[in-house]
């Protein structure tokens, strides 16, 4: 730290000469010593790295076992087919994270490519990544700041640090303070200059005492770099749903083997009819599915002005409960304006000035002309401050342009920040006009009269009080504020010593960094979502706490935490607290990482928004990072896991209405699928407990596992959205993925696995001409018997379950309510999945491969009744559930 040393200390300390800087010596030392001044970015994924990460599944492990397993018994086409959807899970993975990662590129084009410093002597320019610890800087306005720097020498220099501590307007810097202490915000550190910030006013003579990877900039990429819990709500569960499918699949194939000894059957066959059972465990294509479904949603958000750069961010936008936010840029809109202004004793919105009035004319003039600032539409250049004022001007058709050329500047007295004043001399015909602005404190010292209503009268002190309520009333509603003066003198020949003198008071403004207009609306729809927003900035208390006050995010000021206030707490007291903190103000970056963990470690799911390179840490450790597409630094939007198209905060709020009914369609289509294979199973193990010959073959269920589920499902992954989705509370992330449908779910899995093995009882016994009930199934069956029923069985197990789709639209609303063709795109699979079907079993090389044969127009009567029976039971059961809760 070197905020809290002299100048002296820090020159000793660094062994160098302000006036005389390095020796080039020297310079080859250091540069040994501390490598370039420039950061480090992490060694990019190879593509083959890529691919096996992608494989990390167990999932993904079983089918590949299930492939060798089905190589090496000679199932050859079960092992292509297994193969094709893992290769297909793992090229769409690379294809989205082929595009991520690349805050840490974005932060080294932070580096400034040039910098000025003093070395041997002279000063040169040298490219910023030579600067070394030691170096003597020097900075003037529209320069970056090349590394960490403290100051030794200052003249009105001002630096904006918006993008780093979230500091609204620029910070005035001085080498001469003296700061003591070691727990000083980086937004008070006024001695210090920080990498990649840029001086918009002023000049600056500095030392460099960090470079590279040890700057603040620094700091945020080694933070970028660490490792975080990235995986996503769905995501765990789809793993722990993957384990317990897996160890599903090892016990039924233990049981199959038992059953096989103890009934004496070839164990080869036992084998094969394991893997067969081990396969209608797994839903081959959920992983596939949910990734195309949830690729599709990033289609969607898009339309929705949000792009998503990671796909698993679409689901967990669903679940967020907690929005943290930046205030500058994100809640704001990241430029000063002039809200109020006050004259003749009265304090006023600035919308209802009338230039008409010359004391409000008089106002504006001051503040246009007393200005270094300059503004257009296409370009603006200058202190933000003083571009509101020209702005404010803009909006009573008062160009600064037009005014300095009727009323030309012929003398001035420049800004200083120990005076906080600026005052320019203009010509108004035969008289000069003195017009001053600044601080209102300082101000006042300079005038002797003010202007009310048309005269101008002696300050008094009751006037003199009533002037500074009325800027502390400003002052604590979070407004900047400054005051305007004038005095006429009937000559240009004057002493500069004599100008700010004798003045008067025409009035003040109040300016801020105003809050979205639609940014309200939004904060109140999330929290009667169920959704709190948390504000989180380095900006100063009072500013933060009356944005978030108007914003109605809290109106309680034991609600505003400072940074000061968040170093002195443990994780273990902060996490008890954090619940009843809704602003977080003057804090740094690590500080945001440390707010979103203790957040996250109460079970919440969090997202985190903001535009600045000090946003890109928490923007990464948060659930989901949002980053602002227009004003959002680069460094941002490469942490983040989405970025907003028009940096509007509603759009979060339309993207969390997004993300809840993506994640309603994937739980559709996971249900979906778990049911179906839970037919598969359901049928296979009967027979075989029952000495049953197989009624499926291993790549009948990869055929319907892969091709005919996988078409509804990915129907089901685009289903209308409920437009009443945001009445509802964010859902608990540690609920069960199959809340509310494990009974739908294991009923429908029973009723098509009865249905199948009801067709496949039917074809053998109707083929061999049997029509007695029992038994059941015949004991010695020829295989063209079997072939038969094993068709039948085949097209009924496929059928059912495309017809069982249109039941997962909905748990309790009919099909015909929510309207039959209200999803085109699921009765286009239904239609597409039968007439696959049909070719299967109708085209003769097809049906060799399947060992299937094409059924008669009774037999498709028997499978059309019996696929039709999960809808019409469904119907049934639907009517009695809108009864029980009266929709």
């Amino acid at each position: 730290m070197f905020f809290n040393k002299s100048i002296e200390e820090v020159l000793k300390e660094l062994d160098v000469s302000p006036e005389i800087g390095l020796s080039q010596k020297e310079i080859e030392l250091r540069k040994e010593k501390f490598g370039l001044n420039q950061l480090e970015s992490k060694k990019p994924k190879t593509l083959l790295a890529m691919f096996f990460a992608q494989l990390n599944d167990i999932l993904i492990y079983i089918l590949i076992i299930a492939a060798v397993i089905s190589a090496l018994l000679g199932e050859t086409s079960d092992a292509i087919i297994i193969a094709i959807v893992i290769i297909i899970n793992a090229s769409v993975g690379i294809i989205q994270e082929s595009k991520a990662e690349k805050a840490l590129d974005a932060l080294k084009k932070l580096s400034t490519p040039k910098a000025v410093v003093k070395r041997d002597g002279q000063v040169t320019e040298i490219p910023s990544k030579e600067v070394v610890p030691g170096d003597i800087v020097i900075i003037d306005a529209g320069r970056y700041v090349p590394c960490d720097l403290r100051l030794i020498e200052t003249a009105n220099l001002k630096i904006e640090e918006s993008t780093l501590t979230g500091e609204s307007v620029p910070v005035d810097k001085d080498a001469m303070l003296a700061l003591t202490g070691d727990d000083i915000p980086l937004g008070d550190q006024k001695n210090m200059l920080f990498m990649s910030t840029l001086a918009t006013y002023g000049r600056g003579v500095g030392i460099a005492v960090s470079t590279g990877m040890n700057t603040q900039i620094g700091k945020i990429a080694k933070m970028l770099d660490e490792n975080v819990d990235s995986e996503t709500p769905l995501q765990k569960k789809l793993a722990q749903l993957g384990k317990y499918l897996g160890i599903g699949a090892l016990v039924i194939c233990a049981l199959m083997f038992t059953v096989g000894v103890l009934q004496k059957r070839d164990l080869f066959e036992m084998l094969l009819t394991s893997i067969s059972l081990a396969v209608a465990a797994i839903p081959e294509g959920l992983a596939a599915i949910v990734t195309i479904v949830l690729a599709m949603g990033v289609q969607k958000m898009i339309k929705e002005k949000a792009i998503v750069r990671k796909l698993p961010a679409v689901e967990t936008l669903g679940s967020v409960n907690i929005i943290c936010s930046d205030k500058t840029g994100t809640l704001t809109q990241n430029k000063m304006t002039v809200t109020k202004f006050y004259t003749g004793n009265t304090l006023q919105d600035i919308g209802t000035l009338d230039i008409n009035n010359n004391e409000h004319k008089l106002l504006l003039e001051n503040l246009i002309l007393c200005n270094d600032a300059t503004y257009s539409e296409n370009s603006k250049t200058g202190d933000p401050t003083e571009i509101a004022l020209l702005v404010a001007g803009v909006n009573y058709k008062i160009f600064k342009d037009d005014l300095e050329k009727e009323h030309k500047r012929i003398d001035e007295i420049p800004f200083e920040s120990d005076r906080k004043l600026m005052t320019t001399v203009n010509k108004y015909d035969n008289q000069y006009y003195v017009m001053t602005k600044g601080a209102i404190d300082n101000l006042l010292k300079l005038c002797t009269k003010v202007y009310i209503k048309g005269n101008i009268v002696e300050i008094t002190p009751s006037i003199k009080k009533e002037i500074l309520a009325e800027s502390n009333n400003m002052s604590d509603d979070a407004l900047r504020v400054l005051g305007a003066a004038y005095k006429i003198i009937p000559t240009n020949h004057v002493e500069i010593d004599s100008l700010e003198s004798d003045l008067v008071l025409i009035g003040m403004v109040g300016m801020i960094d105003p809050p979205r207009l639609e940014v309200k609306d939004s904060i109140s729809l999330c929290k009667n979502s169920g959704i709190k927003t948390v504000m989180i900035t380095g900006d100063h208390q009072n500013t933060a706490f009356a944005i978030a006050k108007e914003l109605n995010i809290t109106t309680d000021p034991l609600a505003v935490m400072s940074g000061n206030e968040l170093d002195k707490l443990t994780d273990e007291e902060l996490n008890g607290k954090i619940d009843n903190i809704s602003v977080f103000a003057r804090v740094s970056p690590e500080h945001k990482v440390k707010i979103i963990k203790a957040l996250k470690s109460k079970g919440n799911i969090v997202s985190m928004t903001g535009d600045g390179v000090n946003d890109a840490p928490s923007l990464k450790m948060a659930n989901i990072g949002v980053a602002m597409g227009i004003t959002g630094t680069d460094v941002a939007k490469g942490a983040a896991d989405m970025v907003l198209i028009d940096d509007n905060f509603s759009t979060i709020v339309s993207a969390i209405r997004e993300g809840r009914n993506i994640f309603t369609n994937i739980k559709k289509t996971v249900v979906f699928l778990i049911s179906c294979n839970l037919g598969e199973i359901v049928a296979l193990f009967l027979a075989i407990l029952l000495g049953w010959a197989s009624p499926l073959r291993p790549i009948h269920i990869l055929w319907i596992n892969l091709i005919t589920d996988t078409l509804p499902a990915l129907a089901l992954g685009v289903d209308p959205g409920d437009p009443d989705v945001m009445k509802y509370k964010p859902r608990n992330p540690n609920d069960s993925l199959f809340k509310g449908s494990s009974i739908s779910l294991l009923l429908n899995g029973m009723l098509i696995g009865l249905l199948t093995l009801a067709a496949f009882v039917i074809g053998a016994k109707y083929y061999n001409g049997d029509t007695s009930i029992f038994p059941l199934f015949p004991k010695d069956i020829k295989a063209d018997a079997l072939e038969h029923a094993q068709t039948m069985a085949f097209v009924v197990l496929s059928v059912s379950q495309l017809v069982h789709s249109l039941n997962m639209r909905n748990d309790k609303k009919s099909i015909f309510q929510i309207g039959l063709f209200s999803n085109k795109y699921l009765i286009a699979a239904i239609v597409f999945g039968i007439v696959l079907q049909d070719s299967i079993i109708s085209i003769p090389f097809l049906a060799n491969a399947f060992s299937v044969h094409d059924l008669t127009l009774a037999d498709w009567g028997i499978v059309t009744g019996l696929s039709l029976m999960p809808l019409l039971i469904n119907e049934i059961v639907k009517i009695f559930k809108r009864n029980s809760l009266k929709i």
